[in-house]
């Protein structure tokens, strides 16, 4: 066998070096700079360790911080091990089970002894600051393969049960690796079985660049039923200016909680008593109501039209979609207990009459669409539905309005042929467009292709994922300027989707509309319609939501704005405010003309100095104030004080006032 092998490296130029050269050799022998500047390596696409030897043919990219997806994944899955071996050098007996990077930092399950107890809060620092002594140790990050009955003994011999465990039940075929931070054998070595990759050593991060940041509760494999195990969280970055930054951001993230803003604003409540279901106050229901009457205008204006169906329909239906065998630990079903099925199976006795709270509003779309003789004239037909759905989510996953059991969509289905499937999706990617723009949202616009476990043909999803593409070409998406990415595996069971990922305005990301190109639905529920030809034909299904979920927008807006909504949407538009009883009847006529002018007005005539009155609705979040004494009943005038304004107070003719603030309140569609 040859001892020499071909390396070729981004720029095409072609390297011949002798097998187990590490990708570290090579990055010296191109220069000093590029040699401390590397940290890991893409073999043939793959990322490995730097000092992981080459031992055939490859095309190399070196990595460098400047690459930094890949680098701050290697950095946080460093900081997991480092985190366990802090804690087991702090609290011997500890045992180890996992520890991933996260999307903004790490975590680490850990097995305390009984005598120790679970991990607190006040564990944090001595952790941080053990850490912080592995870091600068600068220990080596070393790779070894391992056999496994070895492995599973020592991990055994050690008293490591939750990894001898693990070990024991990957597939008997699978190389397994374990990494040791330091040199194996030697005082002060510690190791964890791990597939990789990581940096060279500890001392490539960077020791000022991570933080602890809280404790819960965990159990073996996420099954309640197993050990319970106690996970530490800590978020890590490149560098201290990162961790600063996202520090500041979840400061700012909690100021804008929609839940705290939520009571400030008295806009909502949740309680154990519907747990996962939202009491909406009648402020937030003003918000809700707007947001309807905009939406049912823009699906007025694209040619839906709006129906409503059933809360609860035969679980047989469900059986025949396919929600039953996919979705059925997510439904709600009346009775409460049913036999567990196998997929596809006999549901139950057909004189059971099992239902079921719809978890989608698709097939009652369908049974819709089926009402009648449909005609490829009549194509494409949209149903819009402002569909409540039920799903039974874990009750760890629920948060705020973010996620919840009971819910409502701005949902839509578009029976749609073959033919008109590419200008239906392009026509919903300017609307999409139209509303997210009209909130002040950018966005960017990903297609999620087949999953594993899916239904229909491989031909089916070529030409469903290719018609999805065709039409963000079409619409002028599908470009950098708009984050367009593919990502595989993440498709629906029965359809490739689109999905929008709006930005908010501290950088977070949220994924709201969709729409997704179906095929399996209309055949699974015997959708048809009469073609040119006089045969029957199946219709393409277009699902499609923008707001997702009201309750979810709703929040998602809160925390945008930080509770300052555009005016149309504010619950209470305008207070006006007295500082002197004297004014109290001027303040009144205030009142009646912003009202007549169709602005959501209160008033404020308490006994109260008027510096407690402004502190107040501010932090009710009222967009504005009009603060009225005896000077401006007297002229005719108001004080108008905007909420977050740099000027504190505008004196202006009352008239002129109400005109600036009524045109200002509408909606933007109407504006």
């Amino acid at each position: 066998m040859s001892q020499m092998i071909s390396i070729t490296l981004p720029d095409g130029s072609v390297r011949a070096v002798e097998r187990g050269t590490t990708p570290a050799d090579i990055a010296a022998a191109i220069g000093p700079g590029l040699a401390k500047a590397a940290i890991a390596a893409r073999v043939d696409g793959e990322l490995r360790d730097i000092m992981r030897p080459l031992e055939q043919d490859a095309a190399l990219a070196l990595v460098t911080q400047k690459d930094e997806g890949d680098a701050l994944e290697l950095a946080r899955h460093d900081y997991a091990h480092i985190l366990a071996e802090a804690v087991q050098a702090l609290f011997p007996g500890t045992q180890i089970t996992f520890g991933p990077a996260t999307e903004d930092g790490f975590y680490y399950d850990f097995a305390p002894t009984a005598e120790r107890g679970m991990f607190t809060e006040e564990d944090l620092p001595a952790i941080e600051e053990k850490m912080r002594e592995i870091i600068r140790a600068d220990k080596p990050l070393i790779r070894e393969v391992v056999a496994r009955d070895d492995l599973i003994a020592q991990w055994k011999a050690e008293g490591e049960t939750f990894k001898a465990e693990w070990a024991a039940e990957l597939p008997q075929g699978e190389e397994l690796t374990v990494y040791h931070s330091g040199a194996k054998g030697q005082p002060g070595s510690w190791y964890d079985m791990c597939r990789g990759p990581h940096l060279a050593s500890t001392g490539k991060l960077d020791p000022d660049a991570f933080k602890l940041m809280r404790v819960s509760g965990a159990y073996w494999r996420g099954d309640q039923k197993n050990a319970q195990l106690s996970r530490i969280y800590g978020t890590g970055w490149l560098n201290k200016k990162q961790l600063n930054a996202h520090l500041l951001r979840l400061e700012e993230a909690a100021k804008r909680d929609h839940r705290k803003l939520g009571r400030e604003m008295d806009l909502f409540h949740l309680q154990q008593e519907a747990h996962g279901s939202v009491f909406w106050h009648p402020k937030g229901y003003i918000m809700w109501r707007e947001l309807e009457a905009y939406m049912r205008r823009a699906i007025d204006d694209a040619g839906y039209r709006e129906v409503k169906t059933p809360q609860v329909m035969d679980a047989r239906q469900w059986e025949q979609s396919g929600h039953w065998g996919k979705y059925r630990e997510n439904m709600f079903v009346i009775p409460d207990e049913v036999p567990n099925t196998e997929d596809e199976g006999p549901l139950v006795s057909e004189a059971a009459e099992w239902m079921a709270l719809k978890p989608m509003n698709c097939p009652a779309h369908v049974l819709i669409f089926k009402q009648g003789i449909k005609s490829y004239r009549d194509l494409p037909m949209r149903i819009y539905e402002n569909g409540c759905c039920h799903r039974n989510e874990p009750h760890g996953a629920l948060h705020g309005l973010m996620r919840v059991r009971q819910f409502t969509q701005d949902d839509a289905h578009i029976f749609c042929r073959e033919d008109q499937i590419v200008e239906e999706v392009r026509a919903f990617c300017a609307l999409a467009d139209r509303v997210y723009k009209d909130f002040g949202f950018t966005y960017a616009i990903k297609l999620a292709l087949r999953p594993e476990q899916r239904f229909g043909s491989d031909a089916m999803w070529d030409q469903a994922e290719s018609e999805l593409r065709n039409a963000v070409a079409a619409a002028g998406l599908a470009t950098d300027e708009y984050g367009w990415e593919e990502l595989p595996g993440e498709g629906a069971f029965y359809a490739p989707k689109l999905e929008w990922h709006l930005t908010d305005a501290i950088g977070r990301t949220w994924q709201v509309g969709t729409i997704q190109s179906d095929r399996v639905l209309p055949e699974r529920l015997d959708a048809a319609y009469v073609g040119e030809d006089g045969e029957k034909h199946r219709p393409v299904m277009l699902h499609r939501a923008i707001f997702g979920s009201y309750e979810r927008f709703i929040g998602i807006l809160i925390e945008h704005f930080a509770g300052k909504v555009p005016l149309w949407l504010a619950p209470v538009q305008a207070v006006v405010a007295t500082i002197v009883s004297d004014a109290d009847d001027y303040a009144a006529t205030v009142l009646a003309k912003l009202k007549a002018a169709g602005i959501r007005a209160e008033i404020d005539l308490r006994n109260e100095k008027i510096n407690y009155k402004v502190r107040e609705h501010s932090l009710a979040k009222v967009p504005n104030l009009l603060v009225v004494g005896k000077r401006e009943a007297e002229e005719s005038k108001v004080a108008l004080r905007v909420l977050g304004a740099d000027q504190p107070q505008r004196i202006l003719d009352l008239d002129e006032a109400v005109a600036a603030l009524a045109k200002e309140a509408l909606a933007p569609d109407m504006a």
